[in-house]
């Protein structure tokens, strides 16, 4: 039975880390997804493309994070982050008609960067077609994130999106 137990304690301090991909060292995914949670509420970023507006809201017992992201003359977007089985994953609901899925590879609970890296995509007809790629998110501080998200095309950067949000409330 004192094994049984110790085993399963073992299994599950495992399972709330993934490895990092730079490093090889682990990443505390549940410490990652809880500064996520912290976002719950509204935020906003004025920048040259216009205002950006962000809402947080925790679904399903607090298991799952939306992220809807409405800007000026674009569709609205969705991203929704969770744990799976010690990785930390978030799936975003793209403009591009495609719904790329991506893995935390580092949290720096120091600096506050979390980054995400591309796992795979639904209604992606080939790695050459334009999708989200990468994210990085910093959290400054409780007031203010910065967010960082590379949009791959041939297999390389076309672009970057770069905001930086204040919290409404």
């Amino acid at each position: 039975m004192k094994t049984q137990i110790v085993l399963t304690v073992m299994l599950v301090s495992a399972a709330a880390y993934a490895a990092d991909a730079n490093t090889g060292q682990p990443v505390d995914t549940a410490a990652a997804f809880s500064r996520l949670k912290s976002l719950v509420g509204e935020w906003q970023s004025d920048s040259d493309q216009g205002k950006a507006r962000l809402t947080y809201e925790l679904i399903a017992g607090g298991t799952a994070l939306v992220e809807r992201e409405r800007a000026e003359n674009r569709p609205e977007m969705l991203t929704v982050y969770h744990l799976d089985q010690g990785r930390l994953l978030l799936t975003h609901y793209c403009m591009a008609g495609n719904q790329p899925r991506m893995q935390a590879s580092a949290f720096q609970p120091a600096t506050g960067e979390l980054k995400f890296q591309f796992l795979d995509a639904t209604n992606l007809p080939s790695q050459a077609a334009g999708h989200m790629h990468n994210v990085t998110l910093r959290f400054v501080d409780d007031q203010h994130l910065i967010a960082e998200w590379q949009f791959y095309e041939n297999g390389q950067v076309k672009m970057t999106e770069a905001a930086q949000y204040a919290r409404v409330r």
